[in-house]
């Protein structure tokens, strides 16, 4: 089941070492001015929760994984993959994510989202990046409901465009249409969240690359 939610205001900030996916992000987000753009680090933001895009065992063996698991220790991979067990017995699919605690105080928490099945694999023709941006933010419904206010603020990297091949325009507008659905919608569980994205984004090799799609909510759907 889907509902319409009014979310409390989360400070989202969009940054990467990447000079165009910052550029495709400027565009993209021109008409989301709340949303803060910044070239760097994910490393240097003092947020409440990181966005890590990873592989569906939960491996932080390279890319922004393995840089966080440097910075937090490798204790963050054993919660990680702990909370993968626990909750999807073993392999988390892509469009789920997982929000575990860091460990440290910047940030409180590490939400992990699989942009890919393994590590390095090319996903420029797939939704996994839309998929993996609606569950980060998905992740962040589902925390704020068990702890409110935990989650304020949340830094995510460019989700794909790099080991994942994805091209920074195509980057930037998936992870649009991710944005605008957490803003819209919240879902009752990650099956539901996957089936409306497929189900709409289903034609989108057919669309041209520098159009963002908004996915409409399914209750508001079936009252048109």
């Amino acid at each position: 089941m889907t509902v319409t939610h009014v979310k409390p205001p989360l400070k989202v900030v969009l940054v990467d070492v990447n000079t165009k996916v910052v550029q495709e992000w400027r565009a993209a987000f021109a008409d989301t001015p709340e949303v803060e753009i910044h070239k760097g680090s994910i490393l240097n933001q003092r947020v409440d929760a990181w966005v890590s895009p990873t592989n569906s065992r939960g491996r932080m063996d390279g890319g922004v994984d393995a840089a966080i698991k440097r910075h937090l220790g490798a204790g963050i991979q054993l919660r990680v993959q702990r909370a993968i067990r626990d909750q999807f017995e073993g392999t988390l699919p892509v469009g789920s994510a997982v929000c575990v605690p860091s460990g440290a105080t910047n940030p409180k928490f590490l939400i992990s989202t699989p942009t890919m099945v393994q590590s390095a694999q090319n996903v420029s023709e797939t939704l996994n990046v839309a998929l993996a941006c609606a569950a980060a933010f998905q992740a962040i419904h589902m925390q704020n409901e068990k702890e409110p206010g935990g989650i304020g603020s949340v830094a995510l990297v460019g989700m794909g465009a790099a080991t994942g091949k994805v091209p920074p325009r195509v980057c930037a507008n998936l992870m649009w249409t991710g944005y605008t659905l957490f803003n819209d919608c919240y879902f009752r569980d990650y099956d539901d969240l996957r089936t409306t994205i497929r189900e709409q984004l289903d034609d989108i090799d057919s669309r041209p690359e520098e159009e963002r799609v908004r996915i409409t909510p399914p209750a508001l759907r079936s009252r048109g």
